[in-house]
C-alpha cells in the first residue's frame, strides 16, 4: 500500500464537561468495540465478536476499506477511535479519552502508525489519556479548534473549520459544529464517515450545558443545517456509544422529528434547573437517562439533563 503521508489542506473555509452523568449500570473494565458493515446496517450491539466474513474493526464502503476500530469508557461512555486507510497506513484517533491500551494495542498489531489525535473538544472525558498516546507516538500532531487549544495540556496546534488533512489514504475535513462547546469540531472522513464528538449522539442530541457551551441555536443548526445535511447513507459515530446513520437520525431522533415538524412540541409545565419551563420534550440520552429540550419563560429554549427536570 501507498502511503501518501500527512499533510493540512486549505482549500476553503466553511459557513459554518463536565454534567452530572446519569448512567445505566455498567460493568467496571475496560472493553475495545469494535463495529463492521454488518453493525452499521442492523442494530449494533456491545460485544467483541465479530463477522467471520468481515475483519474485526473493518468498514467496507462499496470498494474501499477503511479501518474503524472503537473503545468505550466503562463509566462515561466516551468513544476513542482509531482509523486508518488500511494496515500498514499512516492512522489517527479521535479523541483520547480511553481506554486507549486496545487501540494502540490494534495499531501495533496492524502496523498503524498514529500521526495525529484529533479532539473533537476538550472536555476531559474525551482528552484524559492522551499522554498514554503521545508517550506512544511521541511525534504525533494533538489539534483541536483554536477556541479550545489552551484548554488542553499536550495539544500541539489547531484544526480550523474547513482544514483538511490527508492522512493515508483518508482526506479529513474538520466542520464546525458548535454548541456543547464553542470550538466543537466534527471530523468527515473520506466524504461518507462523520465523527460528531458531543453534537449528536443516536437518537440523542449534545447539551448546551457543559463548560464553554455556546447555545441551543447554534446546537440546532449544527445538527439540522450541518450534520444532517450530509447524505443519508453517511455513518455518523458519536462521542459517546452507538453509532448510526444521517438517515437514521432523520426518521427516529425525537429531537429531529420535531424539528423537522414531523412530531408536535410539547408544553407541559414543569421545574427545570430549579427555575419555571415549558417541557418541549424529554428524550433519551446516550446513557441511558434522559435529556430535556425546555423552553424559559422568556421564549428561549434550552437543552438540560433530563435529571434536572421535575415535573409540576
Amino acid at each position: 500500500m501507498t502511503d501518501l503521508g500527512a499533510q493540512i489542506l486549505r482549500p476553503r473555509r466553511t459557513d459554518e464537561r463536565g454534567r452530572g452523568l446519569h448512567l445505566a449500570p455498567i460493568r467496571h473494565r475496560i472493553e475495545s468495540i469494535f463495529w463492521t458493515a454488518k453493525d452499521i446496517l442492523g442494530r449494533p450491539s456491545r460485544s467483541l465478536a465479530c463477522d467471520t466474513t468481515v475483519p474485526r474493526g473493518t468498514t467496507h464502503l462499496g470498494s474501499r476499506s477503511m479501518i474503524v476500530e472503537r473503545s468505550m469508557h466503562p463509566d462515561w461512555l466516551s468513544n476513542t477511535y482509531l482509523v486508518a486507510s488500511g494496515a500498514g497506513a499512516d492512522g489517527f484517533l479521535v479523541d483520547a479519552g480511553g481506554p486507549v491500551r486496545p487501540l494502540l494495542e490494534a495499531a501495533e498489531a496492524r502496523d498503524v502508525t498514529v500521526t495525529h489525535v484529533l479532539l473533537t473538544h476538550h472536555h476531559h472525558d474525551h482528552v484524559a489519556e492522551l499522554g498514554a498516546v503521545t508517550r506512544r507516538f511521541a511525534d504525533a500532531a494533538v489539534l483541536i479548534h483554536p477556541d479550545e487549544r489552551e484548554l488542553v495540556d499536550g495539544a500541539t496546534g489547531t484544526l480550523e473549520p474547513g482544514d483538511e488533512l490527508e492522512i493515508g489514504a483518508l482526506t479529513v475535513q474538520a466542520i464546525h459544529t458548535p454548541g456543547h462547546t464553542r470550538g466543537m469540531l466534527s471530523l468527515l472522513v473520506g466524504g461518507d464517515e462523520v465523527f460528531t464528538g458531543d453534537t449528536l449522539f443516536r437518537n440523542s442530541v449534545g447539551g448546551v450545558r457543559a463548560p464553554g457551551h455556546t447555545s441551543y441555536a447554534d446546537l440546532k443548526h449544527s445538527i439540522m443545517d450541518v450534520l444532517l445535511a450530509l447524505p443519508g447513507e453517511t455513518v455518523i459515530r458519536p462521542g459517546h456509544t452507538d453509532p448510526s446513520t444521517v438517515a437514521e437520525e432523520l426518521e427516529t431522533n425525537a429531537f429531529v422529528r420535531v424539528w423537522r415538524g414531523l412530531d408536535p412540541e410539547g408544553d407541559e409545565q414543569c421545574t427545570a434547573m430549579g427555575q419555571p419551563a415549558t417541557l418541549v420534550l424529554l428524550g433519551d440520552d446516550y446513557d441511558g437517562g434522559h435529556k430535556a429540550w425546555v423552553r424559559w419563560p422568556d421564549g428561549a429554549d434550552d437543552i438540560v439533563p433530563g435529571s434536572q427536570v421535575q415535573r409540576d
